[in-house]
């Protein structure tokens, strides 16, 4: 009898969104998963999800700005901000020619694009060029690289970009793969995981807990540009006490087991 083989990863990016507290501190733009969707349903996550075949696409590279240079990469560059704009209604691109954002004016203007984009209505590169933007993989900064365990039937390969939101935009879940959203502290967020007031998976909480650290988002940001981004694929241990979950300890996380 043959072993059978561990799935295979779906490729998946996702955006957290950060702002400077009222009180200090880091507030984290987060979303309450649909109790539909097959994966985390009713978990507090960030916004995310698949990178699409479109999100390779070399016709989008006129419309990146600070792009990776390895195409994979770009792609998941591109379905952050994508997944951004679909789930909470950010988006990080500028108009072709700007150096700043788009404000919030142009963004009401450009709404109605979101659910054009998640029905595969219009691909991002057809959206950049019918409305003259360069998407601002230049305010992304890789974070995190999470593979699930290879034990799990439904396992995904995914990055985590931080960004932080434009001032002026109003973020707010989409309805349909998220049911609700909400602005948090990072240690009031896994505080509120602990009295089981949100579900938030292992993953989600080991990166909320290590953006936690930071006085503030500039120095979130600052710091990850300089740090290596260690790939996390947990694995299990079993040892006379019990069974243990394993992550890398180079990895930077609070715990790692």
């Amino acid at each position: 009898m043959t072993q059978e083989q561990p799935a295979v990863p779906v490729p998946a990016a996702t955006v957290v969104l950060l702002r400077p507290g009222a009180a200090g501190g880091i507030e984290i733009f987060m979303v309450v998963r649909h109790h539909q969707i097959d994966f985390a349903s009713g978990a507090l996550v960030f916004p995310g999800g698949k990178v699409d075949e479109q999100d390779f696409a070399d016709e989008l590279a006129p419309y990146l700005a600070g792009a990776d240079a390895d195409r994979n990469m770009r792609a998941m560059q591109v379905a952050s901000i994508r997944e951004a704009f679909e789930e909470s209604g950010v988006l990080l691109a500028r108009p072709a020619g700007s150096d700043d954002l788009v404000d919030a004016e142009r963004l009401r203007a450009l709404e109605a694009y979101r659910n054009r984009l998640h029905g595969g209505e219009l691909t991002m590169a057809e959206f950049a060029a019918k409305e003259e933007l360069v998407f601002a993989c230049d305010q992304l900064v890789h974070f995190a690289h999470w593979i699930t365990p290879e034990m799990l039937p439904k396992r995904f390969d995914t990055h985590f970009f931080l960004a932080l939101a434009p001032a002026d935009h109003v973020a707010v879940h989409d309805g349909h793969e998220s049911v609700d959203s909400v602005w948090i502290n990072a240690a009031e967020a896994l505080a509120a995981d602990e009295s089981g007031q949100y579900t938030i998976i292992f993953p989600t909480a080991r990166n909320i807990a290590k953006i936690a650290e930071f006085p503030d988002p500039e120095a979130a940001l600052r710091q990850t540009r300089l740090d290596e981004v260690v790939t996390v694929l947990p694995w299990t241990e079993r040892r006379s006490d019990g069974n243990y979950l394993r992550i890398p300890e180079a990895a930077g996380y609070d715990i790692s087991e």
